[in-house]
């Protein structure tokens, strides 16, 4: 059963403690499909999601990620990577420099989302060094690393509610 999509967005926070337990592959797939199922400009779907599990590239990938050992110790890591070409070619400039990274991160969202309505935690880590991982994981040149997700069970016990600021600091209703 999964939960309530209002519940995980409140709900969802980052871990950086896993237990050493694998996601089982259906439920990887179903979270893998919920991130090709993001919404993006043109319907291009300009990304890339490659799932590592082997323990010794994630450690190789660790290493390019400032010291944040959750990406060698999560079960599983998703690289996002963004293919800023395909988006230029309906969009131009405007496509590969900002469209393909709000799909993207479309995408990471629906990751987290995912993970957490089936019970998963999640780590968005954006402090990488680029270019390391994308030769890590031996991508094309043409794409970017723009994200990874830490992914698996966590070993954390308090969960503590995140303060949000308020709605009315935050929108503004023009009539």
């Amino acid at each position: 059963m999964t939960k309530d999509v209002f519940d995980a967005m409140r709900e969802v926070h980052s871990v950086r403690s896993f237990k050493n337990e694998q996601v089982p592959e259906p439920t990887l797939t179903r979270i893998m499909e919920a991130a090709c199922w993001a919404p993006s400009a043109g319907n291009l779907q300009p990304w890339y999601f490659y799932v590592v599990t082997n323990e010794e590239l994630k450690g190789k990938i660790a290493d390019v990620c400032f010291e944040q050992q959750q990406v060698s110790e999560a079960p599983t890591i998703v690289v996002v990577l963004a293919d800023p070409a395909r988006s230029n070619e309906r969009y131009g400039e405007r496509g590969a420099q900002l469209y393909c990274l709000q799909d993207t991160a479309a995408a990471t969202n629906n990751i987290l989302l995912a993970a957490d309505g089936l019970g998963l935690d999640t780590c968005w880590v954006g402090a990488f060094d680029e270019v390391a991982v994308q030769r890590l994981i031996e991508a094309p040149p043409r794409l970017r690393a723009v994200a990874i997700v830490c992914l698996g069970y966590g070993n954390e016990r308090d969960r503590h509610v995140k303060e949000r600021l308020r709605v009315a600091e935050v929108v503004k209703i023009i009539h």
